[in-house]
């Protein structure tokens, strides 16, 4: 049985013994998919690349995606209360370096379609997520928007993942390393290198 050592939460403090480089290292041994989030800012819109989502709750549905507080989506965000996740497919990695990159011309030649919040969705994403902005959170460097899903559609197709600083894929067969042109499988992780 665990034994309660405090009601009181435990209060974050600066360690000098972690370095943010330490962390990222840390933090990219853990394979993610890559999604891009959209918000309106003023009379345009906004949108990064973010493998900082994840589901919070079923019921309400609820989402979370951390946010730099530097970036420019930050305006968007506060501004709109809501924003739009897509869930890039493999083969989308142009998109996630699209969005990861600052600047205005992200929409540029990207026939994207408005959703049910007015907010573009990216084209043969595998999800489209929908959502208003319930709860913001501040975070170290970071806001956590949390977001209460409003529409969604899914689509089958095989997920952009991110593991190391590189984007992967799924091995289909989970076969052994080497298996398949242009990659290689970490041993056990049934996760593909695109060398190409």
């Amino acid at each position: 049985m665990a034994q309660v050592v405090s009601d009181t939460p435990a209060q974050p403090t600066a360690s000098p013994a972690v370095t943010p480089l330490d962390l990222r290292r840390a933090a990219g041994q853990f394979a993610t998919g890559v999604t891009v989030v959209t918000v309106r800012d003023g009379d345009g819109f906004r949108g990064m690349t973010a493998n900082s989502f994840t589901s919070v709750s079923l019921d309400p549905p609820l989402v979370l995606v951390s946010v730099d507080r530097r970036s420019e989506t930050q305006a968007g965000f506060r501004a709109s209360g809501a924003f739009a996740v897509s869930v890039l497919a493999e083969g989308q990695e142009e998109l996630s370096r699209r969005f990861a990159a600052s600047g205005h011309e992200k929409f540029a030649d990207l026939a994207t379609s408005l959703g049910a919040l007015g907010l573009p969705l990216v084209p043969n994403a595998l999800a489209h997520i929908e959502c208003r902005v319930v709860a913001a959170h501040e975070a170290g460097d970071h806001t956590l928007y949390v977001g209460e899903i409003v529409s969604l559609a899914v689509r089958p197709g095989r997920p952009l993942l991110y593991h190391q600083g590189l984007y992967r894929r799924l091995d289909p067969q989970g076969g052994p390393p080497g298996a398949g042109a242009g990659s290689h499988t970490a041993p056990g992780s049934g996760i593909k290198t695109r060398s190409d």
